[in-house]
């Protein structure tokens, strides 16, 4: 193990904060290194906003659930996936950008979730915590309208970044042999492994320091995957100009 492997495990969803501000220089750092992630064709296709604005931060927060730490983080970033500034390259080489394409969906997603994990990890290392939130599809619309987001660019998820006020356990994640294997996928999925796993994400939740229930990891997907959740998701990305063949 190494420093830097020993962060990424210690890995743990940061939602209360403590009153000290991150200034502009630290956030700007913070993205700077995480543009080192990795990118499909060196398209970078992804803009990243900070939202200071009180009241657009409340607008979001209560379309994200509510989730109140939106509002209270002192750094609040919403990742855009983002072909526009793709498009803007073709214009001033006097071309034609295909459009609409799922591959270059994918490409942009794809890019921007590997420059937003680089950027937690980023902030962790200086010894900041934070917390991505999905919930910003709720209303994407919303967000696009609050932040002008342009077509061929989607919010994907924002984050909460600050200086932690509690100290949560990390959760155990799947045993690695869950989900490594070689040359080939498995036939069958371990329901033993996953069974065992089951017992220890139960007692997790029984033993945590906060927010204790009596739960299991099958029984949490179960109840998670037999649900329909944000239905308006096509329609909105179609609208966006994105994923349309």
């Amino acid at each position: 193990m190494t420093p830097t492997m020993d962060q990424m495990r210690a890995h743990r969803s940061i939602r209360k904060f403590t009153d000290r501000t991150v200034d502009d220089d630290t956030v700007q750092a913070i993205v700077s290194a995480a543009q080192g992630a990795a990118t499909s064709h060196f398209v970078q296709a992804y803009t990243v906003i900070q939202v200071k604005d009180q009241e657009k931060r409340t607008a979001i927060a209560q379309l994200s659930g509510p989730q109140a730490w939106v509002e209270q983080a002192p750094v609040f970033l919403v990742f855009c996936a983002d072909l526009s500034r793709l498009e803007t390259a073709c214009d001033m080489q006097a071309g034609a950008m295909e459009k609409g394409w799922a591959e270059q969906f994918v490409t942009a997603t794809v890019d921007v979730a590997l420059l937003a994990q680089n950027v937690l990890l980023a902030a962790e290392s200086l010894g900041m915590g934070g917390v991505f939130i999905g919930g910003i599809r709720n209303d994407p619309q919303t967000v696009c309208d609050l932040l002008a987001i342009p077509d061929q660019a989607y919010p994907v998820f924002g984050m909460c970044l600050g200086w932690p006020a509690h100290d949560p356990p990390p959760k155990p994640r799947l045993p690695v042999e869950a989900v490594l294997f070689t040359d080939r996928y498995p036939e069958t999925h371990d329901r033993q492994m996953l069974s065992d796993y089951d017992r220890i994400i139960n007692h997790y939740y029984l033993h945590r320091n906060s927010n204790l229930r009596d739960e299991t990891w099958t029984r949490q997907m179960a109840d998670f995957m037999g649900r329909i959740i944000r239905p308006h998701m096509k329609a909105f990305l179609e609208k966006r100009g994105l994923f349309l063949k």
